[in-house]
């Protein structure tokens, strides 16, 4: 019998495909195709939808925002937390994943806002924690810029440990209702949690009622070691942006390794790749749609400016038909720039833009009909082990056409193999992540 994969999807709150047909024409910002997507993709039986974020808009490449504001590359964007809402609100079982750093929200006011959200999705939300990789982001917050890698580690779990204290400092039975006896609150079942540590000091209690899942689901992307130990502590979701088969199932196997080390069990913690499948009806569409987005005028820089962003090195000095001169090193997301450089691999700047099949966020090439697209998949997962795919475009944009593509094509084709949900048996995104 096939075993089921888990399936979700990866965007942000910018503009949408405004460039070419299908899109929503650039506008996005009343949330409403968005809304629309999240009410598809529960259509299609996706575990999450999941909104990336950053707060500060891009100047390294080029040297300026130019580039960033003409072409919409990262910028605008909207706050995820109010769209993961609206979202929710607009669905009865597919999770939300809202990207908040652990820079930007003191541990009280996230714990106070994951609680809420979900209350208000009555207990499909998701938190994805960062620590911000850009010293750009850092000077909004009362920084030059951003501590070194290892101690944002270091003060993301003690922030770890500060906001599940306080989403313990309610019993899950501290309503009590009782009209009889007039009390709403038992007292006896909230308390403070009077946190003292290096980095936080946090009173408590929280003054929300505890939601239907306790605690949102957490995602995380940890791609170094001390990443890795991270998200194998903390996660119910490990999202991760591989090269080939064989390194997806040895990022897997090595989660599971530090969950059991860390005295978790592996089975909870449902590792999904990314991807960004090629759709066509025959193989031959496909491809021809393929090398029409890789040899685009827009591709490739917008690639480009992506890798910049998140690594903080202009990659426009580079000469795009010559190899990188060195191996770049980055105090923002490493993990990216590691896949991105292929360092050895001897490829010039372009080849690293084309080759990854899917710009940064494709972990194993996709290409063709979606009955060759869901074989694949089938058999990708068969090597790894599991857990699932986080499905997405090269640079986040996404059209109605591609949605339409992968709800309405892909996921059948996944779902008549016995590879993919045909319906949710459970009410709480917890308990849809754990089903298998």
């Amino acid at each position: 019998m096939a075993k089921k994969m888990h399936l979700a999807w990866f965007m942000n709150f910018t503009p949408d495909e405004w460039r070419a047909p299908f899109g929503q024409g650039g506008y996005p910002w009343d949330g409403r195709f968005y809304i629309e997507m999240a009410q598809t993709l529960e259509r299609a039986c996706f575990d999450y939808i999941m909104i990336e974020d950053k707060l500060m808009v891009p100047q390294t490449y080029g040297g300026s925002r130019d580039f960033a504001l003409k072409n919409a590359m990262m910028v605008p964007k909207h706050d995820p937390a109010p769209l993961a809402t609206a979202m929710g609100m607009a669905t009865s079982r597919l999770g939300v994943v809202a990207t908040m750093s652990t820079m930007a929200y003191p541990p009280f006011l996230l714990a106070r806002l994951c609680s809420t959200i979900d209350s208000l999705t009555r207990g499909r939300f998701g938190w994805n924690i960062v620590t911000s990789a850009e010293d750009l982001a850092a000077k909004n917050f009362n920084m030059e810029k951003l501590p070194l890698r290892e101690t944002r580690y270091e003060m993301a779990e003690e922030y770890m440990e500060v906001v599940n204290k306080l989403f313990d400092s309610w019993d899950k039975d501290a309503v009590v209702l009782d009209r009889e006896k007039g009390i709403y609150v038992d007292p006896t079942k909230v308390r403070t949690i009077d946190h003292v540590g290096k980095h936080y000091q946090v009173r408590g209690p929280l003054n929300t009622v505890p939601s239907p899942q306790h605690r949102p689901i957490y995602v995380q992307a940890g791609a170094s070691p001390r990443g890795r130990d991270f998200a194998a502590r903390f996660a119910d979701s490990i999202i991760s942006v591989a090269s080939g088969v064989a390194e997806m199932k040895a990022f897997r196997d090595d989660i599971r390794a530090r969950a059991d080390k860390a005295g978790r069990d592996p089975d909870e913690i449902k590792v999904l790749f990314c991807i960004t499948p090629t759709l066509g009806e025959t193989e031959f569409e496909a491809q021809e749609k393929y090398k029409r987005l890789v040899s685009s005028d827009y591709f490739i820089t917008d690639t480009l400016a992506s890798i910049s962003a998140i690594t903080e090195i202009d990659f426009s000095k580079f000469d795009l038909d010559k190899p990188l001169p060195e191996k770049l090193v980055t105090n923002g997301e490493s993990g990216s720039l590691d896949k991105f450089q292929q360092w050895g691999s001897g490829k010039t700047l372009r080849e690293l833009v084309v080759s990854g099949g899917g710009g940064l966020v494709s972990s194993v090439e996709l290409i063709g009909t979606p009955d060759q697209v869901a074989e694949r998949m089938g058999e990708v997962m068969e090597e790894v082990g599991g857990d699932g795919f986080l499905v997405t475009t090269p640079v986040l944009r996404v059209s109605r056409r591609y949605l339409t593509e992968v709800a309405d094509g892909l996921v059948p084709a996944l779902q008549k193999r016995g590879l993919a949900r045909t319906a949710y048996s459970h009410e709480l995104l917890r308990d849809n992540l754990r089903e298998f």
